[in-house]
């Protein structure tokens, strides 16, 4: 049976920053605020840690000091410690033309922490899904298969992902043919969370390196599927793959739902995330609070319906905010009225002022920007 304490995980934060260009400007997807507390690589890395998985190397590109001031010494995830825990792998350039831009080199720049690693398995996994899975399970599958390679799947739409992978599969979950980046209304597509061998792992990525090799999923994954056993685990628990500002719009407005929160965020399986010490969020007499998400430290004062606020948001007298995400320390002053919007953090709505997007199509506004 394989231990938890045997398995090595690596976590791309940067995986499809091009994905969400507003947001990712200044950060990287992994930590990009979401559902009002949580960054979106608390879910990844809470899958991980409730696994009994305690070394987790964290792979950045550019844009990573938030990541670094969320991540810390990894604390709220028991990831403190004097052996194994928390590692932040900054970009190793591999050459003067190296951008560290693809999977296939930021895993052989990190090659010497990898091949120094005792333990006998890799688990690898993006940070744009949020879904609370039970990475045990995907063990115990790749040992019930006898897999070279097991795979996390969803069925359901397939994301606008640059070289998402969707997969056919027998009936005994083993993958009998992957396609790349198909645009397909229905299909059996890629969590990007697999589960291998280390020595494997090193020897695929050294092989592609050596060859200039620049794609994981057509030249490792497409390239070999009919040689190693690749068998597919499919997640059925509330899943969505972040691809557009849109997506993360709706992901967010999804937590509204009883039975989609109450999935993700399972007291089995629980979610951790950075501490902010603050007070209880304060409702005023007249205020008027709908099926909402408000975080700790809020203080409304105004009509919130429908919204997902981070921590610290201020919503003044007379103010409405309508099917909004609101990040952490926004202020929405007395009267104005915001529908169908994204704030990012501490952004400043004068008094009076009307900020309304379409459903199918929220406005952005950008960091301490104030209107």
């Amino acid at each position: 049976m394989i231990r938890a304490n045997d398995v090595l995980a690596i976590i791309h934060s940067n995986s499809y920053d091009e994905a969400l260009p507003a947001l990712t400007n200044m950060r990287t997807m992994g930590s990009v605020p979401f559902g009002g507390r949580y960054r979106l690589i608390d879910f990844t890395l809470s899958n991980l840690v409730n696994a009994g998985i305690g070394k987790v190397g964290v792979l950045t590109k550019s844009n990573y000091q938030s990541l670094m001031d969320h991540l810390g010494t990894g604390k709220p995830w028991d990831l403190s410690r004097k052996r194994s825990g928390l590692f932040l792998l900054p970009p190793f350039l591999l050459g003067e033309t190296s951008t560290n831009d693809n999977r296939i080199e930021a895993l052989k720049g990190n090659m010497n922490f990898i091949s120094r690693s005792s333990e006998e398995y890799v688990i690898l996994a993006d940070s744009n899904v949020v879904t609370n899975f039970d990475v045990n399970e995907l063990m115990k599958f790749h040992e019930e298969t006898n897999a070279d390679i097991s795979v996390v799947y969803k069925k359901g739409k397939t994301p606008s992902l640059s070289n998402i992978m969707t997969f056919d599969i027998d009936a005994d979950s083993r993958v009998k043919a992957v396609s790349v980046g198909a645009d397909e209304e229905e299909s059996n597509y890629s969590l990007n969370i697999f589960f291998m061998k280390k020595a494997l792992l090193e020897r695929l990525i050294n092989e592609a390196f050596a060859m200039h090799k620049k794609s994981m999923t057509v030249d490792i994954f497409q390239a070999n599927y009919a040689t190693l056993r690749i068998c597919a685990m499919e997640n059925k628990n509330f899943a969505v793959s972040i691809d557009s500002l849109d997506t993360y719009y709706r992901a967010n407005m999804m937590l509204l739902d009883k039975e989609n929160r109450n999935c993700l965020f399972n007291k089995k399986r629980p979610v951790y995330t950075k501490v902010r010490d603050d007070m209880p969020a304060l409702y005023a007499i007249d205020s008027k609070v709908k099926n909402s998400l408000v975080s700790d430290g809020c203080e409304i004062k105004g009509e919130v319906n429908g919204s997902v606020l981070g921590r610290g948001v201020k919503v003044e007298k007379g103010a409405i905010v309508k099917n909004c995400v609101l990040m952490q320390d926004c202020f929405i002053g007395a009267g104005a009225h915001l529908e169908n919007v994204i704030l990012d953090k501490n952004v400043v709505i004068k008094p009076g002022k009307t900020l309304v997007g379409a459903d199918d199509y929220p406005v952005y506004v950008g960091k301490r920007i104030v209107i």
